[in-house]
């Protein structure tokens, strides 16, 4: 079981962070915290983002309408990381002259759009 962080936890576990930037992300919906009896926790990956959120917005200035897009951006990104490892894992497990195949036509669609 992964460890949950109450807001006060958050807060000096993350150099930068202050309690009215944790809540403002968190009224942003830039972090969704689990709510429970004693208030809202933050997991160990919502550290790291709060962390990348406070560096965005101090060190290039981003305001909370930009740090949504961004953080939506990078959401994405990882999404499609995640989809293309499971495309290179199964093709990985094809026989080589499918993996020929699929790199050969990879090659080709990549020529295409080069033009």
């Amino acid at each position: 079981m992964s460890r949950k962080y109450t807001e006060a936890e958050a807060i000096a576990s993350v150099d930068r962070l202050t309690i009215v930037q944790l809540r403002s992300f968190v009224e942003a919906e830039v972090i969704t915290p689990t709510q429970t009896d004693t208030g809202p926790v933050f997991r160990q990956v919502d550290l790291a983002r709060i962390e990348l959120l406070c560096e965005l917005s101090e060190d290039f200035d981003l305001h909370l309408d930009a740090l949504g897009i961004v953080i939506s951006l990078i959401d994405q990104l990882h999404g499609v990381r995640g989809s293309l490892r499971a495309v290179l894992d199964a093709v990985e497990r094809e026989p080589e002259n499918v993996r020929l195949r699929i790199q050969k036509a990879i090659r080709e669609k990549a020529a295409i759009v080069d033009q």
